[in-house]
């Protein structure tokens, strides 16, 4: 090696979760310019696309790469041979090596050492982990519960989740509350949403999978907004929530079971929820009168569940959700009850 020539070991770290070879084009000028480029397994992606683009990527020998202290040691050995050399990290971020490194650099005249971001995960790239975790799980070897799950074994969890992530989230303009139970429990809810997805992906006739399931909601999400993706105006939430629901009747049309503007509303819906979204649908079809005459009449029957509907209608006219007034109620009722001493 020349004794000018600039001596330099760089650890290239490149995200696991982006297409392999998608690099910054400092890391392309940082490989290109290296006189040796190695990796733990050359046939990984990342090395394989490297090597692809017309770079050799060696690998160390077994014994060069026993430890991290070994391999810490081979690393500076071939700098001093080849000057610039880079090391593509593993997507274990090979623990122990920078330690192992900063204790081999010699004393007098050590190299450069430079870490380098060749690739950054995106927004939503640990959503990939998910699915390929949920993956592991179901498959062959993986875990027996999680392989005997079906759809209609798995719904009852749905609805737990469901219930649990309210309660967390419904607490969290509290400056007490936990954020990391909302978290928590927001993830619980998204694995529901990838277990099913993994369950329907092996239906023999007709398979989706989640990337189906996220096309589909991308579809409806552009569809249903055409106030940001087209050239409709919507001055206020108001109107988005007008635009929203007649996009979606006219999507329903046809549908099997929705020919009615009551159709679609599901009959396990919580009671208090029901109610509102039936009276608003209702209203949306032009049939308040009839509905306030509906209530009268049957209110005049004696029927004691009128008395609840009025609560919730008037409540939802005042922009109150019923349903979770009564939750933060029952959560004051309840603190307030565990301070008073039992009286037996």
């Amino acid at each position: 090696m020349d004794p000018e020539q600039h001596r330099q070991l760089t650890l290239l770290l490149s995200s696991p979760r982006v297409a392999p070879g998608l690099l910054s084009a400092t890391a392309w000028e940082s490989l290109r310019a290296a006189g040796a480029v190695l990796a733990a397994d050359p046939a990984a992606p990342h090395p394989a696309a490297v090597a692809a683009a017309g770079i050799h990527v060696a690998a160390p020998s077994p014994a060069d790469a026993h430890t991290p202290g070994t391999l810490a040691e081979h690393l500076l050995q071939l700098v001093a041979e080849h000057g610039h050399v880079v090391w593509l990290g593993s997507p274990d971020g090979d623990p122990g090596l920078s330690e192992a490194l900063a204790v081999a650099l010699p004393d007098e005249d050590p190299p450069a050492l430079e870490l380098l971001v060749g690739s950054w995960d995106t927004t939503g790239a640990r959503l990939l982990d998910a699915v390929a975790v949920m993956d592991r799980l179901r498959a062959p070897g993986g875990c027996p519960w999680d392989a005997a799950q079906t759809h209609a074994s798995l719904t009852p969890y749905l609805l737990e989740e469901v219930h649990e992530a309210v309660e967390a989230l419904e607490v969290l303009d509290d400056p007490a509350a936990d954020r990391s139970h909302a978290l928590e429990e927001l993830g619980d809810v998204l694995l529901q949403v990838l277990f099913h997805a993994r369950v329907a992906a092996e239906h023999e006739d007709d398979p989706f999978d989640v990337d189906d399931v996220a096309a589909g909601l991308v579809d409806k999400l552009v569809r249903r907004h055409p106030h940001v993706f087209a050239d409709v105006e919507a001055a206020d939430p108001a109107e988005v929530e007008d635009n929203w629901e007649q996009i979606k009747a006219r999507e329903n049309l046809g549908k099997p079971g929705r020919q009615h503007a009551l159709d679609g509303i599901p009959e396990g819906m919580p009671e208090l929820a029901r109610a509102v979204k039936v009276a608003s649908r209702l209203g949306r079809g032009g049939r308040s009168d009839w509905l306030a005459g509906w209530v009268s009449d049957r209110g005049s029957q004696g029927d004691p569940g009128v008395e609840v509907l009025r609560v919730v209608l008037d409540l939802h006219e005042r922009d109150v959700d019923a349903a979770a007034a009564l939750r933060h109620t029952l959560r004051a009722l309840v603190a307030d009850a565990r301070s008073v001493p039992d009286r037996g």
